[in-house]
């Protein structure tokens, strides 16, 4: 388990990712991290955009539902 103590970063406050947490995120400086809510409560942090994945099972979705459609405007 890694801990970490949330401190003062300029006018906000934050947390400081040592070594291990940025090689277990496979994150480094000036990437974008998300807090997600898990079904039972519990709090995640990821590099992985939740909103995003949503969008491209919606965007499969489309593009197999309506092939027809699509190859009609891709001529």
């Amino acid at each position: 388990m890694l801990t970490f103590k949330v401190t003062t970063v300029g006018g906000s406050e934050g947390f400081i990712l040592n070594k291990e947490a940025r090689a277990k995120l496979n994150v480094k400086k000036g990437d974008t991290l998300f807090l997600t809510e898990a079904p039972d409560g519990a709090l995640r942090i990821t590099p992985y955009d939740p909103d995003f994945k949503r969008q491209m099972e919606l965007a499969e979705e489309l593009m197999h539902d309506d092939r027809e459609i699509l190859r009609a405007l891709a001529k």
